[in-house]
């Protein structure tokens, strides 16, 4: 009987360490969420720098594209950078309506909470023509005075909503009610915006060439060379513009390639840009 009793405890405890190393498997399966922390200083920073500098830089990196080619400015005045909030939206249903929960407590709602100044809401659409919303639910992005609102979706209400003033990069603009096609199902998580991957943290630049994403891991070295390369580059149109002639001579180039003595070189060194104080040229390279 004593021997039975003891069987049974130890199954059970054994069932019980079985369930606590799945739970950690499983967690351990997913993986974090976010990727790293940008600080306010960082973020500054890489909002100074053009979408195509960001774009040159990860791909200098070998990092896949980045940029949402479904998110366009809605007004021309339109330039965020933020730190992502991401929102994702899952194909209509009824048991996924009927399980959301309702109202105020909804995952949109909870990842509108979390938007300020320094802050971009990123939301993954089921298609490009489905409405993500409009003016008044967008009225509180209004009052949160959100850094921005980036889409491959589209947006409803265009007049009202440029009215409010946070920056807005969406597909295009419609007319239809986003519930019918789709619903709000979660409040960062990873998600995909035009096939580009976002983790909540991840820096968002948007401007008038579209949106880059800038994972918050490699973020400090991405601006690195993008800020590197912006200076080259002014350099280069500087000395063009003095002494007009074909680009060919300077541009383009490769980030961690130049020469110290090709022409580019030379014009940098005649600039006080080295290997010695540049990560842009050949055995220079940081990353």
């Amino acid at each position: 009987m004593l021997s039975s009793t003891f069987r049974r405890a130890a199954t059970a405890a054994a069932s019980r360490s079985n369930a606590t190393i799945n739970i950690a498997q499983r967690t351990m399966a997913m993986g974090p969420a976010q990727g790293g922390e940008i600080s306010d200083e960082l973020l500054s920073k890489l909002g100074s720098l053009s979408t195509q500098a960001l774009v040159d830089g990860l791909w200098v990196m070998g990092w896949p594209a980045a940029q949402i080619d479904g998110a366009r400015p809605l007004h021309p005045s339109h330039k965020c950078v933020g730190r992502a909030v991401t929102l994702n939206f899952v194909p209509a249903r009824p048991d996924i309506a009927a399980d959301k929960p309702p109202g105020g407590e909804s995952p949109e709602y909870e990842a509108f909470e979390k938007c300020g100044p320094n802050e971009v809401l990123v939301m993954s659409s089921v298609g490009p023509w489905e409405s993500v919303g409009g003016d008044i639910k967008f009225l509180r992005l209004k009052q949160r005075n959100i850094g921005g609102l980036v889409t491959d979706g589209s947006v409803r209400d265009t007049d009202e909503i440029i009215n409010y003033g946070f920056p807005c990069f969406s597909y295009s603009t419609t007319a239809r009610q986003g519930p019918a096609a789709m619903q709000p199902w979660e409040c960062n998580g990873v998600v995909s915006v035009s096939g580009v991957t976002v983790r909540p943290g991840d820096a968002i630049v948007g401007d008038q060439d579209g949106v880059v994403v800038v994972p918050a891991k490699v973020a400090e070295k991405v601006y690195n060379i993008a800020h590197g390369r912006e200076e080259i580059e002014e350099i280069v149109k500087e000395e063009l513009i003095k002494n007009p002639g074909p680009p060919g001579k300077y541009y383009p180039f490769m980030s961690g390639k130049i020469k110290v003595d090709s022409p580019l070189g030379k014009l940098l060194a005649t600039k006080g840009i080295t290997p010695e104080n540049s990560n842009q040229f050949e055995g220079s390279a940081d990353w």
